[in-house]
């Protein structure tokens, strides 16, 4: 029952938006994890729990001769047959601060198959996420770099192996290109999400049985169902809150009881800021191989790697959307809440981050999954009365297009390279947020 009231039911129905939509007198940021210590070190590998599900696997990557008559650049990397069944993997390194200059790729044995797949590339550039400089979430002493995670399926046997790019140091009259020096500590994440424990008999029935109840419900629901807008402002209205002018219908929402969050891995506690002014749009760079129905797996892989390899707090988006338009509950805190995530470094601050399973740069974005950004935008934005398509001023928390402290001008429907000088959500997906803004003010009645 604490997972349940700590997580979504604040916003199942009645019971939900019963619950203060600002941040309560008594939030404040929560102690950090105690899986790993302060100074950053890990034991060369480590497994969840057998009672948990799912499990880690940090493998230190160790350095290969390569030749230097080519010129090559400094590589590290790992193979290993003899690991536990994992599906997701990442690369991550001691200091957050230091950027991994390099390319990153692996190869995977399908388990069952034996077969090997091709070399895939890891997304390295993955500092640009995360809690902003200063708070406590960053500043634990348990955060890492990080790569972004690949999801590579069902797999027993990896082959990894990390380049560092040459940097160009120009002298009088002469260039000359050095190695990169790669980052240290660095090690391999192998990420088995786990099987999703089955919910008790009747959770899913609890979530429409008790929507008109301000009872707490006895079950933590598997999903929020959709409303009518008529049946979302009726409800606003009837639990004591402010009638907006403009609120999309509440979409149906998975949550994390229904995607099988493990709240035993997340801190204890939650943080707010003080309203949602904007939301973020993201790609989770994990690929476009995975099936809508593995989507629950591929977010609990990514939930275990941002908490157990990167050190956050709790998953970094607030909301999820698979191809298929199915919107998931992130961060935990609520989802009609203003819950601080951890998702566009400097902006995390009165905004929300919604990323969409998959890479972007050059394969599009479903219909689905597009809409599912309108329809969640609409309800959420709603909520606090902002326009999709207007205009909103943030607060720099620091990052690299803006310095910390300064006001910036930015669409409400942002793409995460509108705070931050990145490839996400990728090019493909940037380009339908027009589309996706004025859809969302549509569903807002505007």
């Amino acid at each position: 029952m604490r997972g349940f009231l700590a997580s979504s039911i604040g916003v199942t129905c009645a019971a939900a938006l019963a619950l203060p939509l600002t941040l309560p007198a008594s939030a404040a940021p929560s102690a950090a994890p105690a899986t790993q210590s302060t100074s950053g070190a890990r034991p060369a590998s480590t497994t969840a729990a057998p009672d948990l599900p799912g499990s880690t696997q940090s493998l230190p990557l160790t350095p290969r001769t390569r030749d230097r008559t080519l010129g090559a650049a400094p590589e590290q990397g790992l193979t290993r047959a003899d690991v536990h069944r994992f599906s997701l993997v990442g690369v991550t390194w001691t200091d957050p601060d230091t950027e991994l200059r390099g390319r990153v790729q692996v190869r995977t044995r399908t388990t069952g198959t034996g077969n090997w797949s091709g070399w895939q590339d890891i997304d390295t550039h993955n500092e640009d996420h995360g809690a902003d400089p200063g708070t406590a979430e960053r500043d634990s002493g348990h955060v890492h770099g990080s790569t972004a995670p690949l999801w590579v399926g069902d797999s027993d046997g990896v082959d990894v192996r990390v380049r560092a790019t040459r940097a160009e140091t120009r002298t009088v009259g002469a260039v000359d290109e050095q190695p990169s020096v790669l980052p240290a500590g660095l090690h391999l994440e192998l990420v088995d999400p786990g099987a999703a424990q089955a919910p008790p008999a009747g959770a899913r029935a609890a979530t429409n049985r008790n929507h008109n109840r301000t009872a707490t419900p006895r079950l933590a629901p598997t999903e929020l169902p959709a409303l009518s807008k008529q049946a979302t402002e009726r409800e606003l209205v009837a639990l004591g809150h402010k009638a907006q002018p403009y609120i999309g219908p509440r979409p149906r929402i998975v949550t994390r009881h229904g995607w099988g969050a493990d709240e035993k891995l997340r801190e204890k506690g939650f943080v707010y800021t003080k309203k949602v002014k904007a939301a973020f749009v993201h790609h989770t760079a994990t690929g476009n191989n995975y099936r809508c129905s593995q989507a629950p797996s591929v977010i609990r892989g990514i939930y275990r790697y941002h908490v157990k390899s990167s050190g956050w707090r709790d998953i970094g988006y607030n909301f999820l959307v698979d191809k298929c338009g199915t919107i998931y509950e992130g961060r935990a805190g609520g989802v009609a809440k203003a819950v601080m995530g951890a998702h566009t470094l400097g902006f995390n601050t009165d905004s929300m981050g919604i990323a969409v399973l998959g890479t972007f740069g050059s394969a599009k974005p479903s219909a689905a999954a597009v809409t599912a950004i309108a329809r969640l935008t609409a309800w959420k934005l709603g909520l606090y009365g902002v326009n999709p398509r207007g205009k909103t001023y943030l607060k720099s928390g620091g990052g690299n297009l803006y310095r910390k402290g300064k006001n910036v001008r930015l669409n409400v429907i942002s793409g995460h390279r509108d705070g931050f000088a990145t490839e996400c959500p990728g090019r493909q997906l940037y380009g339908k947020l027009g589309s996706a803004r004025s859809t969302s003010a549509r569903y807002q009645g505007r």
